[in-house]
């Protein structure tokens, strides 16, 4: 039995339970063949008060208010302040249903069905796109993985649909690069937002709706032109991925930069792609003839130097600067997909930092500080950090699709 299968089929059993309604509480280790969980009491009062933080903050819109806008440099630049955000109550939704919840089953079935009626509002009925307030690509891949994942728990023909319509956006936004950046088809990609497109689609093509495979090969070939296979001085280290590739100027790469969130999405966008091993992507590089590879003799990109980048520089971002920024957050959004299906040691010993980080910054009302806010007169809320650190702290429970192998 190859490796693949063997990880499969413990997530096929665990899902099939998740079905019945028999939730788990703990993860199967494929390696000892013995159940084992790496929730602790500590982990699991945490995930449950930030639920509780999250129901208590989602408004009657079923939205949950943050500032909108887009990521400047190690900035948030806000176009918007204090708006119902489509993107934020995507994942706000999707850390309920990381609980169990579903519509019409569960403690918060109705923090979900109220998100999800958020959600399908904000949807163009012509296009497809997703969108409130000015959000853009991000937050349409946040919410089309959303309804992913509630299409595939409920088989509502009506999400079906929307689904459909919002999948067929994503792919025809997609630019000659491969990739996809802030607005559709523009002409440069960066990788962040293209790994968030790819978890959707694929997360899509799971419940069986059609993605087109020219589709991810393209997002996959400019991942893989993205890969830093040398040393080259610097933070240019073997094993990580830059942020933005120019396929016609090969020595841009240089001008761009690489780091833990970066590494950890384009990781996660090929595993999301289907490709789980070196032979995987070697196969690939040769069916797709990409040049800097066959013809000039660089090496292939190899899982191990990726996923020992991820381990070696977690601490880059966990800092006293960085712990209340929302690259802290989204890193680990990316890091923690790439490092439960790499499995095993490096899994275990990713997840516990992480884990046991998140519970020591938990404020005392059951949010994470964080540079992305909403701001009143009397308040400050933090919807984006507490739905990103909930999804994380609830990964043993192996009830959303994107965290199984």
């Amino acid at each position: 039995m190859n490796d693949i299968l063997r990880r499969l089929i413990p997530t096929v059993l665990l899902g099939a339970a998740a079905v019945a309604g028999l939730w788990p509480l703990t993860a199967t280790s494929e390696e000892t063949g013995e159940t084992a969980s790496l929730a602790t009491p500590a982990s699991r009062r945490a995930a449950a008060k930030a639920l509780e933080w999250l129901a208590e903050h989602q408004r009657e819109d079923g939205a949950w208010h943050c500032d909108v806008g887009f990521k400047l440099n190690e900035t948030y630049h806000v176009e918007q302040r204090n708006m119902p955000h489509v993107g934020v109550t995507a994942l706000g939704g999707t850390a309920f249903l990381a609980s169990g919840s579903v519509p019409g089953r569960g403690k918060y079935a109705r923090n979900v069905e109220r998100a999800l009626e958020f959600v399908l509002r904000c949807q163009d009925a012509e296009t497809g796109f997703i969108s409130a307030n000015g959000t853009r690509m991000y937050s349409h891949a946040f919410a089309t993985l959303f309804l992913a994942e509630v299409f595939g728990m409920t088989r509502d023909e009506r999400v079906r649909l929307a689904l459909q319509k919002a999948v067929e956006f994503t792919y025809k936004a997609q630019n000659q690069q491969g990739g996809w950046r802030y607005v559709p088809l523009a002409e440069d990609s960066d990788m962040s937002i293209t790994v968030c497109q790819v978890v959707a689609l694929r997360a899509a093509k799971n419940k069986g709706i059609h993605v087109p495979k020219e589709n991810i090969d393209a997002a996959v070939e400019y991942v893989l032109r993205s890969a830093v296979t040398r040393d080259m001085g610097g933070e240019f280290e073997r094993g990580s991925f830059v942020y933005q590739f120019d396929s016609v100027n090969l020595a841009a790469k240089q001008h761009t930069r690489t780091s833990f969130a970066l590494t950890a999405a384009g990781l996660t966008t090929l595993y999301g792609a289907g490709i789980y091993t070196d032979d995987d992507i070697r196969r690939f590089v040769e069916e797709r003839g990409i040049r800097q590879y066959t013809e000039r003799s660089k090496p292939l990109p190899s899982f191990d130097t990726m996923i020992r980048y991820v381990l070696r520089h977690y601490d880059d971002f966990n800092t006293p600067a960085y712990a209340d920024h929302y690259f802290y957050f989204y890193g680990n959004y990316y890091a923690s997909q790439a490092m439960y299906i790499a499995g095993g040691p490096a899994w275990e010993s990713y997840y516990t930092r992480v884990r046991d980080d998140l519970v020591a910054r938990q404020l005392e009302d059951g949010s994470w500080r964080c540079n992305v806010e909403y701001e009143s007169r009397s308040r400050r809320e933090y919807p984006m950090s507490t739905a990103v650190a909930a999804m994380l702290l609830q990964i043993p429970n192996n009830f959303l699709p994107i965290f199984q192998r």
